[in-house]
């Protein structure tokens, strides 16, 4: 939320993409636009589910680039899909989404609704590899424990 409000104060609209996985958390990004290509910036404890430059031809091209980097502890790939479109918050500017000090779960309540794309075929699915070791260690750098 608080990449949306910033780039909005950059000049982008306030746009939200809901990365969905199985056995392991959603993610959301903060996106944006620069000369139709498409970056994102993110908070994660994962290194790899972070920032991305705008130069991505499609939105789905650009959650592709987070495939690699989304994985859960037992070391497997779990991003599945992503929301359709890019949410955006500017339909809640009326309730205050910006500023305000309550609560807004209202926002990803709204993006559990919202129709999304398949990344993977069942096969797909079925054969991926586990995470390589050296990659799932340099993902955890900087990780905090909860």
């Amino acid at each position: 939320m608080l990449a949306a409000l910033a780039l909005r104060v950059q000049g982008h609209p306030p746009l939200l993409l809901d990365l969905e996985a199985v056995r392991d958390d959603d993610h959301v990004l903060a996106v944006f636009q620069v000369d139709g290509c498409w970056g994102a910036a993110a908070k994660s404890n994962y290194s790899g589910l972070r920032y991305r430059e705008p130069v991505y031809r499609s939105l789905r091209e650009l959650v592709m680039s987070y495939f690699a980097h989304y994985f859960n502890l037992q070391g497997e790939h779990t991003l599945r899909a992503f929301s359709t479109k890019p949410l955006d918050l500017s339909r809640f500017d009326r309730q205050g989404w910006m500023t305000s000090e309550a609560d807004i779960w209202y926002v990803p309540e709204y993006l559990c609704g919202v129709k999304h794309t398949k990344l993977l075929k069942p096969g797909q699915e079925r054969r991926l590899a586990r995470m390589d070791k050296r990659l799932f260690d340099a993902g955890l750098v900087g990780r905090v424990e909860h």
